[in-house]
């Protein structure tokens, strides 16, 4: 029997060859950053799209995006043509449903990001809204927003709650590396884990770390089947 494997989405894709290299690796997504408030990875739409176009099918393409009212977002991934929007921020009421019917076939995924137990409730309330939900240690409520790529991790038994407590597929982001990444998915047991500044050297796609981490992946599945 072979063991369920914990899916591998590689953010902050910044080339062609960035794309290539983690889809070879063994990710089953690519992370693709728009404008930001703050952090790493951003990159112009044209390239977004650029990007998206040489992915084969069968690989998921994240469009991060910080916008929080319809219009906007549904007009990046029109021009971006990702197949799946990552809302890294709190959009505003009744947009899930809006994105739901001007963009048939894209899959939606929410960004919860962890600061303390209200986290839970916030999931569970969009949860059913959207496609997945993708737990990260951001802090929105800063001057200027932290809305991902921190490099820090949260606390996982929040984390756990919230895997627990929603009927869909659960990503687990922030702070995670070859070396931690194994027990993140022990602990919290996501439908995928993803990755931005813990593969990076340099600010570019380590393919050494990208290896290791595959590897740790794996490893924590198998034995997360046998237990």
């Amino acid at each position: 029997m072979f063991p369920a494997q914990t899916r591998i989405k590689v953010c902050c894709i910044a080339s062609e060859e960035e794309a290539a290299l983690a889809i070879a690796m063994g990710a089953s997504a690519i992370g693709l950053v728009s404008r930001m408030p703050s952090g790493p990875g951003p990159i112009p739409e044209a390239r977004i799209r650029d990007i998206a176009r040489i992915v084969p099918p069968g690989i998921a393409t994240f469009l991060l995006t910080s916008e929080t009212t319809a219009e906007p977002i549904i007009a990046q991934q029109r021009y971006c043509g990702t197949n799946t929007l990552q809302l890294v921020d709190e959009v505003e009421p009744g947009v899930h449903a809006v994105l739901r019917d001007a963009l048939p076939g894209i899959k939606i995924v929410q960004v919860i990001h962890v600061r303390d137990e209200n986290a839970v409730a916030e999931a569970r309330q969009v949860s059913p809204q959207v496609d997945a939900l993708l737990l990260d240690s951001g802090n929105p409520s800063l001057a200027t927003k932290e809305l991902g790529g921190t490099g820090r991790a949260h606390d996982w038994a929040v984390s756990r709650r919230i895997r627990d407590a929603v009927r869909v597929p659960v990503y687990l982001a922030g702070g995670l590396n070859p070396l931690n990444v194994g027990k993140a998915i022990g602990q919290v047991q996501p439908f995928g884990v993803d990755v931005c500044s813990g593969l990076r050297t340099d600010g570019r796609l380590d393919a050494e770390k990208l290896e290791q981490f595959v590897r740790a992946v794996y490893e924590a599945s198998v034995e997360q089947s046998t237990n």
